[in-house]
């Protein structure tokens, strides 16, 4: 096995590194505190090619690998999950769904711009009764000759109101149970989609997370994503991918932390000698940077897998229980070494903590993701 990064990947990943010190951490204590979405520098985003990155060029993507994916994703949530996540979610869950599975007018209409970073997408799958239990959708999609009549709500949707372009899950055939479920594209804007009030969040504040309202939407027979009864499928399989993003921003939060740990480590004084001089934090950042690293592995791998078109779901699911976990752990042991410093946002491992739940809880909680693991060990 090569453990040796190429010369493109650590390229991609000096990048990204730039992009998150000089783009991303000015005023992220500011957005975080305000919620307020980070539009300037999603945009920018999009023109340095990190919203397609996965995306065949002919799409208008960056035509890079999963790895490279992995570092940057890990770069940019060092600084600033809210941004991250919106990266995740426009890769790995939007753009690579409409690659894999979107007819060719599709991707043409929606994602050649969604890849260039002209605009940004959203998936929409979680409901209040179908959140983990993806097969019990309320939301539902009439066939009604040459469109379908779309009438529900989700929940918990990323990037809600800033989007332009939704990825929904809905039921057409009840009696089919998941094979009578569909996955559509929805366009901002249409007569009957409604966006409700932000959510006010523990973490990810500058994400803008909405719930969606559908009352009667005429979505076209063409935006249906797949032959009749596909969505079920279409979503399983676009959250497997996912599952590497939320892995690396876990990544990300916990590497971030533990670099403001080590650094505060060398300058705080206690008992005549920095801190980090004591056994006490030693071990602490020795468990930090063990734990990283593992979960670095995981992930790494789960996105050699993809890319050398092997299965990948229990790898996916690996990266993603033992990342988001390592994230809890070391943003709170990132605090508990600043002591009441921690404490105070302008140090920023309060916020990493706060941000890190949330990979704990998004793309599958971590009882959902030891199912799918168990599932593939007991084939």
């Amino acid at each position: 096995m090569n453990f040796q990064l190429t010369e493109e990947h650590l390229m991609i990943q000096q990048a990204a590194r730039d992009f998150a010190q000089n783009e991303l951490k000015p005023g992220v204590i500011e957005r975080d505190e305000h919620q307020k979405f980070p539009a300037e520098q999603v945009k920018k985003l999009g023109e340095w090619g990190f919203l397609g990155m996965m995306v065949d060029p002919k799409y208008g993507g960056a035509g890079l690998d999963a790895i490279s994916y992995v570092l940057v994703m890990e770069e940019l949530s060092k600084i600033d999950a809210s941004v991250s996540v919106v990266v995740s979610v426009n890769n790995s869950l939007v753009c690579y769904g409409l690659e894999l599975y979107g007819s060719e007018e599709q991707k043409q209409k929606y994602l050649v711009p969604l890849a260039k970073g002209e605009i940004i997408g959203a998936f929409c799958l979680s409901e209040p009764e179908a959140g983990s239990d993806a097969t019990s959708q309320r939301t539902t999609a009439i066939d009604m000759g040459d469109h379908y009549l779309l009438n529900g709500t989700k929940n918990w949707i990323t990037s809600g109101n800033s989007a332009s372009v939704y990825l929904v899950i809905a039921q057409t055939d009840v009696a089919k149970g998941h094979k009578g479920i569909n996955a559509f594209i929805v366009e901002k804007g249409m007569p009957g989609f409604t966006v409700g009030p932000k959510e006010n969040k523990l973490g990810i504040r500058g994400s803008d997370t909405h719930s969606l309202m559908f009352t009667d939407v005429k979505v076209p027979k063409e935006n249906r994503i797949g032959e009749d009864g596909f969505g079920f499928k279409f979503a399983m399989k676009t959250l497997e991918g996912g599952r590497i993003g939320i892995a690396s921003q876990a990544l990300g939060i916990a590497s971030g932390a533990y670099e403001l740990a080590v650094q505060y480590s060398k300058e705080r004084k206690a008992f005549g000698k920095p801190i980090c001089d004591h056994q006490a934090i030693q071990f602490k950042l020795a468990d930090m940077a063990t734990e990283i690293e593992a979960a670095r592995m995981l992930c790494l791998k789960a996105a050699w897998l993809k890319d050398n078109h092997q299965p990948y779901a229990q790898a996916s699911a690996m990266a993603k229980l033992f990342a988001s976990e390592v994230a809890m752990k070391t943003t709170v042991e990132a605090v508990q070494v600043h002591g009441g410093y921690g404490y105070v946002k302008e140090y920023h491992v309060e916020r990493l903590m706060r941000d890190a739940k949330i990979t704990q809880i998004y793309e599958g909680t971590s009882e959902i993701q030891k199912i799918v693991i168990s599932r593939e060990v007991l084939k």
